[in-house]
């Protein structure tokens, strides 16, 4: 695992809570550059992390170098599993992160984690491949988008299940939160999945498509 922070006290402790829950941290950097710089070097020694895990604000300007550092080595590496953990919102770049292939990718707010074991599950599910967005995430970016790429023609009810599917929830976990049966969740979703034109197809993820759609800016 890499860990990217700049804040030397939050990479400190977050370095040694990772290792008491048996995590092994190969690299802790404070930029950007130096976070290409160690991913880089890892993979072309055939050791390339589980997970990144990183902050957005990091120097030299303190606005977006640890996204666009996690962006660059995305493009470069699709398969590298990153893990953005910041106090902000970034729209522009993260719908592009987003966009070039949602698996392995999780956005998490600082100030809206309360439990370490939740931070630790997100981690771990990240790492699998699966897609983990904080909701407050999910709200800013979907503020953010332009055009509605099929969605109009969605319902209030298919809109809230697409939603929380954004947020990585399973269909049991969708069909305890809007009270709704197993089937009714797989009823609404194979809706979605017709209304936005995603045909099936075994090389592609329907459900990590629809999501994209929803948060394309």
């Amino acid at each position: 695992m890499v860990v990217a922070e700049d804040s030397v006290i939050l990479r400190d402790g977050l370095v040694a809570l990772l290792g008491r829950r048996g995590h092994t941290v190969v690299a802790e950097v404070g930029d950007g550059e130096a976070l290409v710089r160690e991913v880089s070097r890892l993979v072309e020694d055939g050791e390339p992390p589980d997970v990144v895990v990183a902050d957005i604000r990091m120097p030299p300007s303190h606005t977006d170098e640890g996204l666009r550092a996690v962006l660059t080595l995305r493009e470069a590496h699709p398969a590298l599993a990153v893990l953005l953990f910041s106090q902000h919102v970034e729209t522009r770049y993260a719908s592009q992160l987003l966009a070039g292939g949602a698996q392995g990718v999780g956005y998490l707010l600082k100030d809206r984690v309360a439990d370490v074991g939740d931070f630790l599950d997100a981690l771990a599910n990240v790492a699998a491949g699966q897609t983990v967005l904080d909701p407050e995430v999910v709200t800013q970016l979907l503020g953010a988008r332009q055009r509605e790429s099929g969605l109009e023609r969605l319902t209030p009810r298919e809109r809230e299940v697409l939603e929380l599917m954004a947020q990585g929830r399973s269909n049991g976990a969708i069909a305890e939160t809007l009270f709704l049966s197993y089937g009714a969740v797989e009823k609404n979703i194979a809706s979605i999945f017709t209304k936005l034109d995603l045909e099936p197809d075994a090389a592609d993820h329907r459900r990590v498509l629809a999501v994209l759609r929803y948060l394309d800016p």
